[in-house]
């Protein structure tokens, strides 16, 4: 949210036109002609003077006008500034149109404003109006180029009371952005109505749009004179769930994710619905697009570059298309990976030696012809290279990651292979090895017998002589365990082209000297008539043979990781569940209401980059299906994973270490648990970042909810809670660990827990996408060939040159390219991007309260404590899974960054 201070001028006696004021009925439509109220003329005054100065106008019209500045004939004389945001970058047309929009302004014909009074107008029994036409011929610049202020007069009565609400009229021709409207004069000071929205055209919308003043106010304690509006605005962002939406407009409504596939275009692109029984899955934004021709329970779809609806504030701001996002992510997916794809080779190659990918970044890839064409003519494509590669006139470079900038070999390393389950993209799959012998869940009469093929013996071969049962008592093995959420797949995926793999259980050692070590994985094949249990079980071996099938098992396992990583741990539990979120808190809580104005900014973007996520990343034919191992069965494992595991309950950071037996409750440690692990990168940062939002949250819902019934008296956030459960997550909604809404702990732990997904658990498991995955042979997203075994034809190959093997098993070099310009991507931190600790800057305009301003900056300060003590973590030798040799430092939690791929910072909202 860009917030800008408005200078504050008094107004001359000479600029003050004297009349009656005249009290209007409450109405969103007007039915004047517009430009004529000549009943009550008005003259706008633009502000001026120097852009330092500010003066307090309701003094200065105090001291010109006396203790109201009333006059006999009229009563209080105020002014209303009105902020506005011009476009970046404007073609001649749109020049034009501005020049004549501003022309309309300036003769009354453009922008109406109505001040709405927190009073009852006895006669109307709405709040008191009055409104006027912004006038004035040109509007005032400032400091920002793309920043204009307009101005309009208002004669108030003197029992006007204060007000509570504005209502714009757009009479121009195209929307507007609305930044903000200050309205002076009145004996209390300044009032404020932050707007950060468009204004819609009445051309589009007749409708008048609805702006409240910086405050938070509770239902039952809204003012009199803007009740009804604060319903009415409610209203208006509901829809009717009839139609298909238009780009202008506002509303938020739900759909189930039924615009995945486009079986009308290929058959082969068909793709099954997501959200219901079978299939469930979290609702997203409805678009109203009309169903496909061979089956009416699927949408048809909007192609780029054609965009996708979302409400037409949770689009990406100019500067954040230009500038990257939007940007950048549109003209990766359009224009880079054809040109990369026309670059390599007619046909998709494998790496044939590690010198092929260190070329990636230390070699210029030399682009054809066309692709050079394509660079130097393409706006989008030349800020994309410039950004993402090294570029001159027709060389490509990628940018080392972070995984081998201080040592190139750490990744064949088993320690740094079990460090990165610690304090790598995904650190949030490693759970305590809890029983034994390890048993699957899955149906046996389909996929064989239960009990896993890790034995006693082999374990016990791996532990240097002490049992399982005392390992497991002394709580020293571990596990990444993706055997029943992969296995009811791996048919269907190994029947793709070029597709070939396993379920995969891995089992940890930590040693008493502190360090984790993979010491046996099992990779299992669905059972067939000549093999009931197809389970193989490999250990690191000493010899040369073991070691390559180790290194090969390796791989298998890490494929496993990115793939549940991409399409569970980031795009499900963070992307896809908090946009019910969003949805259910436009459509029931007003922007007065306390629990909107703390979640807003976490809200930020994440809508439209969702839906371009289901137009071209998760989409059929998307980059996660060409480059991820579950390929056009992708989203079907996600649906399966939130069938069988997500729980809103455990989302909490606390409760997901103690499910995951990585940490035991304790009500002495600071965040009421103790790890396992001590040094466990993620969970030791987040469990900072945690309990600071959680101690926000804690002290701003004691500030707003101090009686015993008050949160269950509080109508809009019962409703919203409802709605939350029983339609955004609507195939979850009979689930019985849904927590209660009765108590201020209840909505803390809630609201903790939102801000936390859209925050900390975010950027812990995106923005470290490039710095680990942009090496193919760390994170290969899927692989090519199964491990071969003696007396295979391929065993043969393997025994000849292992290399090759090895490299020809990962991803081809077009995909690893796309996936690496991928990950780059969604690493990048945008330049206009808002972080946790800019809160109190954020915020200090959404509401009039100083102790709630205090709690902001509270909060803003244990942040800057935190970045302190990571910075003090990183640099302790004890803790080896963030310092060392080599080792990068764990900062993914430290809050603020710079913009481009930092490894760094804490974003309010997912943005990316």
């Amino acid at each position: 949210m860009l917030t800008a201070q408005p200078r504050t001028i008094a107004l001359r006696q000479s600029e003050i036109i004297i009349t009656a004021g005249k009290h209007h009925r409450l109405a969103r439509n007007p039915t004047r002609l517009q430009g004529l109220v000549t009943s009550r003329p008005v003259r706008a005054v633009i502000r001026s003077g120097d852009n330092n100065t500010k003066v307090d106008t309701a003094r200065k019209l105090t001291e010109n006008n006396g203790p109201l500045a009333s006059s006999k004939h009229a009563g209080i004389h105020v002014r209303a500034v009105i902020t506005i945001r011009k476009k970046i970058k404007e073609n001649i047309l749109e020049k034009i149109e501005d020049n004549w929009e501003s022309l309309m302004s300036g003769i009354g014909r453009g922008i109406l404003i109505k001040l709405i009074s927190q009073d009852i107008d006895p006669d109307t029994n709405s709040g008191k109006s009055i409104e006027s036409h912004v006038r004035g011929w040109l509007p005032k610049p400032t400091n920002n180029p793309h920043i204009v202020e307009y101005g309009a007069n208002f004669c108030v009565p003197l029992d006007f009371g204060s007000p509570g609400a504005i209502l714009i009229t757009n009479f121009h021709g195209n929307e507007f952005f609305l930044k903000e409207v200050v309205v002076h004069g009145f004996v209390e000071g300044p009032i404020f109505f932050s707007a950060d929205t468009w204004i819609h055209s009445r051309n589009n919308n007749p409708e008048s749009r609805i702006i409240f003043r910086n405050e938070a106010v509770l239902p039952s304690q809204t003012p009199p004179g803007i009740k009804d509006l604060r319903h009415e605005d409610l209203m208006s962002v509901r829809g009717n769930g009839k139609g298909e939406r238009k780009m202008h407009e506002r509303i938020y409504d739900y759909d189930r994710y039924n615009d995945l596939g486009n079986n009308d275009k290929i058959e082969d692109l068909a793709r099954p619905v997501l959200g219901n029984k079978e299939q469930p899955y979290p609702r997203r934004c409805r678009t109203g697009r009309p169903p496909t021709t061979k089956d009416p329970s699927t949408e048809t779809r909007t192609e780029k570059p054609h965009p996708v609806y979302v409400p037409r504030d949770e689009a990406f701001e100019e500067i954040k298309q230009n500038t990257f996002s939007a940007g950048r992510l549109k003209a990766l997916l359009h224009n880079l990976i054809p040109l990369i794809a026309a670059t390599l080779s007619a046909s998709d190659i494998p790496f044939t030696n590690f010198s092929d990918i260190d070329d990636l970044y230390k070699d210029d890839v030399v682009l054809n012809e066309e692709g050079r064409k394509e660079v130097k003519t393409n706006h989008f494509l030349t800020n994309l290279i410039n950004q993402v590669l090294t570029v001159d006139d027709k060389l490509l470079k990628y940018d080392i990651p972070a995984i081998i900038k201080r040592d190139r070999f750490a990744w064949l390393r088993d320690n740094e292979f079990a460090r990165q389950t610690l304090a790598g993209v995904n650190p949030v799959n490693i759970e305590l090895l809890k029983e034994f012998p390890i048993r699957s869940k899955l149906d046996p009469a389909i996929y064989g017998p239960p009990e896993s093929a890790i034995t006693r013996e082999l374990l016990e071969e791996e532990l240097s002589g002490i049992s399982v049962e005392q390992a497991i008592k002394e709580k020293r093995l571990f596990m990444i365990d993706y055997h029943d959420i992969l296995l009811p797949f791996i048919e269907k995926i190994n029947s793709l082209p070029d597709r070939k793999a396993y379920a995969s259980r891995t089992i940890l050692c930590y040693t008493p000297n502190g360090i984790l070590s993979p010491i046996v994985i099992e990779l299992s094949l669905p059972p067939s008539p000549s093999s009931p249990s197809n389970k193989r079980v490999f250990t690191h071996g000493h010899d040369a043979t073991t070691h390559w099938i180790w290194k090969l098992a390796k791989a298998h396992v890490c494929s496993n990781d990115a793939g549940i990583h991409q399409l569970v741990n980031h795009w499900l539990r963070t992307h896809a569940c908090m946009e019910p979120y969003i949805i259910a808190t436009h459509r029931q809580l007003s922007s007065l209401h306390p629990v909107y104005k703390l979640l807003h900014p976490h809200l930020r973007y994440t809508m439209e980059i969702n839906a371009l996520a289901r137009q071209s990343l998760i989409n059929a034919g998307g980059v996660i299906e060409a480059c991820f191992l579950p390929g056009k069965y992708a989203m079907e494992i996600s649906s399966a994973a939130y069938k069988s595991m997500w729980r809103f309950d455990m989302e909490a950071l606390p409760a997901d270490l103690v499910r995951r037996g990585m940490a035991v409750e304790d009500p002495s440690a600071a965040n009421g648990v103790k790890l396992i692990i001590k040094d466990y990168p993620y969970a030791a940062d987040g469990l900072l970042i945690w309990s600071a939002i959680k101690d926000l949250v804690e002290s701003y819902v004691g500030h707003y909810y101090s009686g015993p019934n008050s949160i269950t008296a509080d109508v809009e956030l019962q409703a919203w809670w409802n709605e939350i459960k029983n339609t955004g997550h609507y195939d979850k909604r009979n689930e019985p660990w849904w927590p209660n809404l009765a108590t201020k702990e209840d909505l803390s732990g809630i609201l903790t827990t939102m801000i936390w997904i859209a925050s900390g658990q975010h950027a812990a498991i995106n923005f470290g996408q490039y710095p680990f995955g942009g090496y193919p042979p760390n994170r290969p997203t899927l692989m090519r060939n199964l491990i071969p075994q003696e007396g295979e034809p391929d065993y043969i190959s393997f025994l000849l040159n292992p290399e090759r093997t090895f490299l020809s098993s990962l991803p081809t070099q077009l995909q690893a390219t796309k996936v690496m310009a991928v990950q780059d991507t969604l690493s990048t931190h945008s330049p206009d991007e808002e972080y946790l600790n800019q809160l109190p800057h954020i915020q200090r305009f959404s509401f009039s309260d100083p102790e709630v301003q205090l709690l902001f900056e509270r909060f803003s300060a244990k942040l800057d404590e935190i970045e302190r003590i990571i910075h003090s973590r990183n640099k302790d030798i004890h803790l080896k899974n963030r310092s060392g040799a080599g080792v990068p430092p764990y900062e993914l939690f430290l809050p603020s960054s710079d913009p481009g791929v930092t490894g760094r910072g804490i974003p309010n909202s997912i943005s990316i």
